[in-house]
């Protein structure tokens, strides 16, 4: 039911438009995708250092092919080390579909083997602040700025509900210089257990709640994403993620969508399509 009323809402041409102005990477970068990934499977690693930011100890390795340079980081998150399902397929399962729908906020992202070991060799994203820089520092994000990066949160928020990544944190929220919005981190996504597939991780009745009780919600969104989330299939995702997520996984993906399309058909019906959808 909420599909069908979607298709009828939004418009073709329009999320087409859109998909393009409101992606976080820029043209220039994005035509680059193909040669970034040869470059992160290919390359030389000239160097390496262990990071010592996040749970899963990383390793940020700095490659060389021809005069092409770039770093990048490798985790290999795999099971439940700390009690928390943790999975490197997810980085690039989560890369794979953030190019499926558009919304072009994840850095790109692909297998490699580093010391004998398989893993996710992701872009080292390239930011200004981390969202917990903004909060650590009080850095005030610009008045021209506030609408489009309270539109973003909106939308992480609306991406991590669809899949199931339960650590959002500070940290993996960056902020460009022109403050767009690069999304890193998503070892603990992909949930497929009944929690993660009768409820979103936010929104009006989502498991995130503030400390003082309050739902995180998803008060704007774009057309263009709910169009593409709409349009998503079991076969148009696998063919996306490949083995990186099993067929498990992909079913849980399109239940959480139709839970999401269903609540921002609520929203629009009490609130108005002017208030909701952009």
């Amino acid at each position: 039911m909420e599909r069908r009323f979607f298709k009828m809402l939004l418009l073709l041409p329009f999320g087409a438009v859109c998909a393009v102005l409101f992606g976080q990477f820029t043209p220039d970068e994005l035509a680059r995708r193909e040669a970034q990934e040869e470059l992160l499977r290919t390359a030389e690693i000239v160097r390496y250092e262990q990071l010592g930011k996040g749970v899963t100890r990383p390793f940020k390795l700095f490659l060389k092919k021809g005069d092409r340079e770039s770093a990048a980081v490798w985790k290999d998150p795999s099971g439940s080390p700390l009690g928390v399902l943790e999975g490197w397929r997810y980085e690039i399962a989560a890369y794979r579909l953030d190019m499926l729908i558009g919304m072009n906020m994840v850095p790109p992202a692909v297998e490699r083997d580093f010391q004998g070991r398989p893993g996710a060799l992701i872009l080292w994203a390239e930011s200004k602040y981390s969202l917990e820089d903004l909060f650590d520092h009080r850095i005030r994000i610009p008045d021209s700025a506030q609408d489009h990066t309270q539109k973003m949160n909106w939308l992480t928020r609306a991406w991590d509900s669809l899949i199931a990544n339960e650590d959002r944190t500070q940290q993996n929220i960056l902020y460009t210089e022109d403050w767009r919005m690069v999304l890193i981190d998503h070892s603990r996504s992909f949930r497929s257990t009944r929690e993660f597939t009768e409820k979103l991780m936010f929104g009006k009745r989502g498991l995130k709640m503030t400390q003082q009780g309050n739902p995180f919600l998803f008060k704007r969104l774009p057309r263009w994403f709910l169009e593409k989330a709409s349009a998503l299939s079991f076969e148009s995702v696998k063919a996306a993620v490949g083995e990186y997520l099993t067929d498990k996984e992909i079913r849980a993906v399109l239940a959480r969508r139709d839970l999401l399309l269903e609540e921002v058909g609520e929203m629009v019906r009490e609130q108005g399509e002017a208030s909701v959808l952009y």
